[in-house]
């Protein structure tokens, strides 16, 4: 049951990569500061056909102060709120957050090769099911 003063951590239950990241922030959230719930399984309200549509590009985070954080604006949040403040506070400023947020599309648009770099023990465990973004469609000759 989620508290008031968590927050809500909406992320891609079908993913791999984003389940070993999740159970990743939780070991590290020793005030029990985050409620995550896979966006599939969110609970409406708070979640709505137009949140869920945006968490199935990025990570969500919805602060108890009713703030919705997205990408890698939410994730500099739930580092600063796990310890990582010195690390995750001056890239929360221009230019660095521009930065941050590109970061962020290149991890999600690659999920397969970092989880294999962040989590290689996991093995196939922590791949994400989904299709690369990636692919390039197929030439006129079909090649």
């Amino acid at each position: 049951m989620k508290r008031p003063d968590q927050s809500w951590i909406f992320w891609d239950g079908d993913c791999g990569f984003c389940r070993h990241s999740v159970d990743w922030l939780k070991a590290r959230d020793t005030n029990d500061a985050f409620h995550p719930v896979p966006y599939q399984e969110a609970p409406s309200p708070p979640m709505t056909p137009e949140l869920a549509a945006a968490c199935k590009k990025a990570v969500h985070v919805l602060t108890p102060e009713g703030k919705v954080l997205r990408a890698g604006r939410a994730a500099l949040y739930l580092l600063d709120r796990i310890g990582w403040g010195a690390v995750a506070r001056p890239l929360m400023w221009p230019p660095f957050v521009w930065g941050v947020e590109i970061g962020y599309k290149v991890v999600a648009a690659n999920r397969q090769f970092f989880s294999r770099v962040f989590f290689p023990r996991a093995g196939s465990a922590a791949s994400c099911s989904l299709p690369s973004t990636t692919a390039r469609p197929a030439g006129k000759d079909g090649v």
